[in-house]
């Protein structure tokens, strides 16, 4: 199982804020080689945008184990501007070459949510373009989408790919069995996270996420790309603790497949 974590996960929050770049970069690297974990997703958020490592040409990335950048300042704005995308995607794109990283998550959730189709084929119309100015990204999306209005962005080039959010799918009331059965050729990065069907994001593996018909079905598809843990968050003060408990957990989830 190759596990790793969200970035920010490993520290305090910051700012009161449940995801967000981390104070100290570099601590978190080594605290996931103390977890006995693998790797982290590495975050790019509004409020780090102007100060982000990734964006710094005399840091090099190459040397630390991350398996994505994820485009998190995308969030919070509805995708339908050129100049928009190219001001926040251009460059995280140009900074993955730059780096070596071959995944760029692209969250469309919550104000950057495509449900609506009108707005989902005006981002069509954008996105495609970067599938084909950058061939060699993977982008991978993570949706709050039915399967067929997913199905529209996946089928559009073949190097967008699936972010497959196990906490979200069940508080969006979609069959994991269907959803993987659609989607196992395209998925290419899991986060791991337990919600309730009432959308509450919950320690696993207490809420109504069945990790265990997931990793089954992930093996019986093949699946061997990477899990990244973005769990509930515990005590403050206690991340490292917090960590290795629901990785133990759902390692063991995974162990008895």
């Amino acid at each position: 199982m190759n596990i790793g974590i969200i970035q920010g996960r490993l520290s305090e929050p910051v700012n009161g804020h449940m995801q967000e770049f981390p104070t100290n970069w570099q601590k978190e690297f080594k605290l996931l080689e103390e977890c006995g974990l693998n790797h982290i997703e590495w975050l790019i958020t509004k409020g780090s945008i102007n100060t982000n490592p990734a964006f710094d040409n005399s840091i090099n990335l190459k040397q630390y184990p991350i398996s994505s950048f994820c485009a998190d300042t995308l969030v919070d704005t509805r995708i339908i501007d050129k100049d928009y995308l190219d001001q926040n995607l251009r460059p995280i794109c140009e900074s993955a070459i730059r780096n070596d990283i071959k995944i760029i998550t692209i969250p469309l959730l919550e104000d950057s949510s495509v449900e609506d189709p009108e707005i989902r084929n005006k981002f069509k119309d954008l996105i495609v373009e970067y599938g084909k100015q950058y061939p060699n990204l993977m982008f991978s999306f993570e949706c709050e989408l039915s399967i067929a209005a997913l199905q529209e962005i996946v089928e559009l080039s073949d190097n967008f790919y699936v972010t497959y959010d196990t906490g979200n799918i069940t508080s969006y009331g979609i069959d994991h069995s269907e959803y993987i059965t659609q989607f196992y050729h395209r998925i290419n990065n899991v986060h791991l996270k337990d919600r309730t069907y009432a959308a509450k994001t919950v320690e696993p593996p207490t809420g109504d996420t069945n990790f265990s018909l997931i990793f089954k079905k992930l093996s019986s598809r093949g699946y061997d790309g990477v899990y990244t843990m973005q769990t509930a968050r515990g005590k403050t003060g206690d991340e490292f603790n917090t960590t290795l408990l629901h990785k133990k957990i759902l390692k063991e989830i995974y162990d008895a497949k």
